[in-house]
């Protein structure tokens, strides 16, 4: 296993692979922004406009690779506004779902937390669907939850609304 950063010229050659694993996790009924059924061509277009933020710095994006493909990945958004520089989202926390249970998203959360520990940030906040897969693991790496919002995302095509869960971590 392999953890590496994706800059933008390199997320070009990722497209087919990220996009695969997002296509995958969405289709499993992860709350990841994106409704199901997802129409062709949204998670390729998901990711191609995360070039952008991965420019200007905005965005960081790893992902583990594993005998050369890619199999998880997960990103940090970025504070931009002068209060907010000291902290990070955890965002799409994503493992194939042919790679689950191995470890590799509990490795990229560590991962994702050492790097924002190396930018000189305070504080990572993140959220999740109660009851999601993310939620144990969450709870089992030293994240807080501080609150649930009902009715936050549609669910079921858009029919219905669940819950999110937020969590956040301190980083010492």
């Amino acid at each position: 296993m392999v953890i590496e950063e994706l800059s933008a010229d390199t997320l070009r050659g990722a497209l087919p692979e990220l996009t695969e694993i997002l296509e995958g996790c969405v289709a499993e009924g992860a709350s990841i922004g994106f409704l199901v059924p997802m129409p062709a061509g949204q998670g390729e277009a998901y990711w191609r406009g995360l070039e952008g933020a991965l420019r200007e710095g905005t965005r960081r994006i790893l992902v583990v690779r594993r005998e050369g493909r890619i199999v998880a990945t997960g990103a940090l958004a970025l504070g931009g506004l002068p209060n907010a520089r000291h902290r990070a989202e955890v965002s799409k926390l994503l493992v194939h779902p042919s790679a689950r249970r191995q470890g590799l998203a509990r490795a990229l959360l560590a991962a994702l937390e050492a790097m924002a520990r190396g930018m000189g940030l305070r504080l990572l906040i993140l959220d999740t669907k109660p009851g999601d897969a993310g939620e144990p693991l969450y709870r089992a790496t030293g994240w807080t939850p501080c609150g649930t919002i009902p009715g936050y995302v549609l669910d079921d095509g858009g029919s219905s609304v669940s819950p999110t869960l937020f969590f956040y971590k301190p980083l010492n």
